[in-house]
């Protein structure tokens, strides 16, 4: 890397992670692992895409995000009616002016929740594809920047794909990392009970970061060390992906680089200014899952994830760690 994370501005991230870290765990109950994870997307710059059941808290977690960073937030219920100009926004003549003027859509945000993405027809899922891919909308051949920090939070139930419309794995492979909820413990889901509201408006957190902070902790983890050594580890898990029997085909290219930029994001969260194969072992499955076609048909995706999470597994175990 040609600039590093200076040590005092690494220690400075830290504690202003741990502080965000906390505010979340107020509303999202024994999911540090989630939130974790969440955060190295954020830092990462990317796009996350929660595939799990309705009413574990995915909406809950993008929320509490978006508030605890004092950042405007959008959620947009994906249907097969949606058209891409709801999600983007469309021109109106002015009659005022008269001429054209762009009204912004949703997706204009700093957090924005797509809630069960996969019921919306192609088309307006590429609408908002391409605007995690360029970070812009172009209507009536004008661009529109969306400003930054900019992260999409997805979501798709993995049981009901009734009236749906799958991803393609070119578009799955635009989301930085793929997480799962799951159900809370049950004293973590008694805490949540004796809660007096319930629903994400009822979400009452006080930011604790802005969004200038969240710009310079993203610059600052793209600065975190990454030594030759390490680059070969991403690089030879990557390569196994695609002689794995496992895989119809493996990870792609921008899939090393995703996975060199959620350890970076991890070291930073963990305090470190440099990456160690620790970071890379624990993003391999929420960054390269996601990305790997399974050889095997089957028609429940639950037990595909396991499978592809478990072949993942065996490769990192097969493959040395550098010293």
């Amino acid at each position: 890397m040609s600039d590093f994370a200076p040590a005092a501005e690494v220690a400075s991230a830290r504690d202003l992670l741990a502080r965000l870290k906390a505010n979340m765990r107020v509303t999202i109950k024994g999911k540090d692992e989630v939130i974790d994870q969440t955060l190295v997307c954020l830092l990462a710059g990317g796009h996350l895409l929660i595939e799990d059941l309705p009413g574990v808290g995915k909406t809950t977690l993008a929320y509490s995000l978006a508030r605890s960073m004092d950042a405007p937030f959008s959620r947009i219920q994906f249907t097969s009616d949606l058209l891409p100009s709801d999600v983007t926004g469309v021109s109106i003549y002015d009659e005022t002016v008269k001429e054209f003027v762009f009204k912004p859509g949703p997706v204009f945000a700093s957090i924005l929740l797509a809630d069960e993405i996969n019921r919306a027809t192609p088309k307006t899922q590429s609408a908002l594809l391409e605007v995690m891919d360029r970070g812009k909308v172009t209507v009536d051949g004008a661009a529109h920047a969306v400003g930054a920090p900019f992260m999409v939070v997805a979501t798709q139930n993995p049981v009901d794909y009734e009236g749906t419309f799958p991803l393609p794995e070119s578009q799955m492979d635009r989301f930085l990392m793929r997480l799962h909820m799951g159900y809370p413990q049950p004293a973590d889901e008694l805490d949540i009970l004796r809660a007096p509201k319930l629903g994400y408006d009822a979400i009452a957190l006080n930011p604790v970061v802005t969004r200038t902070d969240v710009l310079k902790l993203q610059s600052l983890a793209g600065k975190v060390f990454v030594e030759d050594s390490v680059l070969d580890y991403i690089l030879r898990i990557v390569t196994a992906t695609r002689t794995e029997a496992e895989f119809r085909s493996g990870a792609s290219v921008r899939g090393g680089l995703a996975l060199r930029t959620a350890a970076q994001g991890r070291a930073l969260l963990q305090g470190r200014d440099f990456v160690v194969p620790e970071d890379v072992q624990e993003m391999v499955g929420p960054v390269l899952a996601h990305r790997l076609a399974f050889a095997r048909q089957t028609s429940d995706a639950l037990e595909e994830r396991r499978a592809v999470l478990a072949a993942l597994r065996r490769i990192v175990a097969a493959i040395a760690v550098p010293e």
